[in-house]
């Protein structure tokens, strides 16, 4: 923080008494290093000599002229506009980097530095700001209850890396066309069909592994590495088709389930997106008491059924080797109660199974089209609604194709739903 003038008069002061930089700075108690800057801020003024300087102007140069007995006759002195005051990032922001200008020899002339928006700091704003917001936001109405349900059994419905707002060109990547409103259909599309080829289990998981969203701000670049990303649409068209499909999925899940968990994994593409999503379904069905929407702000998430623990994490933090190690010790309590544990993730957009000393670990691969970039590995389309019983673990599993189900199930689903 730049020192007032008197501050920086009263350690010139103390320059002057003490007689040395060390000496004075060990007498103010504090850095040597500070007070040298502070000192050298202080010539630059006039305060060390040649006082006054202009307003608004440094001392920057001083020459003096003697006579034979080497008394100062004449002394001549340059001043320059005054350098702004010592460099502070702007409120909510962190430096990223910084340019330098130099001469032949290496020294620096000039300096930029570079700032960039802080992530955390964008995240609590946006927290504070849903939490403003929640007392106003409309409530869900109460959808009826199945009339029957199995109540030993749990369907999680296993979708991640989406990639709303994505664009795909079929002919560049030979791997299908993908934009928003093939992202929305195809979900939808895909949840009517599993909805209905899954067991009527009284619980089921909407597990959403993160990446729902392709990227976070009006920018279509990832937020942490600024990387360039093949979009298709504006950020408010992408938000509102997200809050669209999440609002349609969960009223189809409560349907057919008695009580709905939700999961939305925070993930490298949109972890901002990922917080307003669950705070504003949190909101939404706060008065649906069938819904549980996970608003842990973490990482890593966990379901408990019965014997059975259930934990989801996006996978850009921890991959397939590692991640279970991590989970156990965020979650001991619930993994030391519990008999059999399996792991959920997503990020490499392709399909894995491991089973290590502590849980089962699963790598999910995504419905979505690769775009440009990610076509340049190859991975099916698919997603899974994999069935656990409270005490047998896994009890089955339905797998549908992006093929095989879009432009299919949702437009026969919605037409039945406009019907009733």
């Amino acid at each position: 923080m730049a020192l007032s003038r008197e501050e920086l008069e009263s350690r010139v002061a103390a320059y002057r008494e003490h007689g040395s930089g060390r000496k004075a700075a060990e007498a103010l108690g504090i850095g040597r290093s500070a007070f040298n800057d502070s000192i050298a801020r202080a010539a630059s003024l006039g305060l060390m000599g040649t006082n006054p300087v202009l307003p608004g102007f440094r001392l920057t140069k001083t020459t003096a002229v003697t006579n034979a007995d080497g008394d100062v006759v004449r002394e001549f002195i340059q001043q320059r506009p005054d350098i702004g005051r010592q460099f502070e990032a702007p409120e909510g922001h962190s430096v990223k980097g910084v340019s330098a200008l130099v001469d032949a020899s290496g020294r620096t002339i000039q300096q930029w530095v570079k700032t960039r928006a802080d992530a955390e700091d964008q995240i609590a704003k946006m927290r504070a700001a849903l939490d403003g917001l929640k007392d106003e936001l409309p409530r869900a109405s109460l959808v009826p209850a199945p009339a029957y349900t199995e109540s030993e059994l749990l369907n999680q419905y296993t979708i991640t890396d989406h990639h709303l707002g994505a664009l795909a060109w079929g002919e560049e990547t030979r791997a299908g066309d993908y934009d928003l409103k093939i992202g929305e259909r195809l979900i939808l599309d895909w949840f009517a069909q599993a909805i209905r080829q899954s067991p009527d289990a009284e619980r089921a998981v909407f597990a959403q592994l993160g990446d729902f969203l392709h990227y976070d701000s009006f920018k279509s670049v990832t937020p942490e590495h600024g990387h360039l990303l093949d979009s298709d649409s504006r950020y408010p068209k992408m938000v509102r088709a997200a809050i669209r499909i999440v609002r349609a999925v969960i009223e189809m899940l409560l349907e057919k389930h008695m009580r709905v968990d939700v999961i939305m994994c925070d993930a490298n593409h949109d972890p901002a997106g990922e917080v307003w999503l669950r705070e504003m379904l949190a909101a939404f069905y706060d008065d649906e008491p069938r819904v549980t929407v996970d608003t842990n702000p973490g990482t890593y998430s966990v379901i408990e059924h019965g014997d059975v623990s259930l934990f989801y994490h996006h996978g850009h933090r921890r991959g397939m080797a590692k991640v279970d190690s991590i989970l156990v010790a965020k979650y001991r309590t619930i993994y030391g109660r519990t008999r059999m544990s399996y792991a959920h993730t997503g990020h490499k957009h392709s399909d894995e199974l491991r089973t290590t000393d502590l849980m089962k670990v699963e790598q999910h691969e995504t419905l979505a089209a690769p775009d440009a970039y990610g076509s340049n590995w190859v991975s099916g389309r698919s997603a899974k609604v994999i069935t656990y019983h409270k005490k047998y673990g896994e009890d089955g599993r339905v797998v549908l194709s992006a093929a095989r189900v879009l432009g299919r199930a949702a437009n026969d689903n919605e037409a039945a739903r406009v019907a009733a």
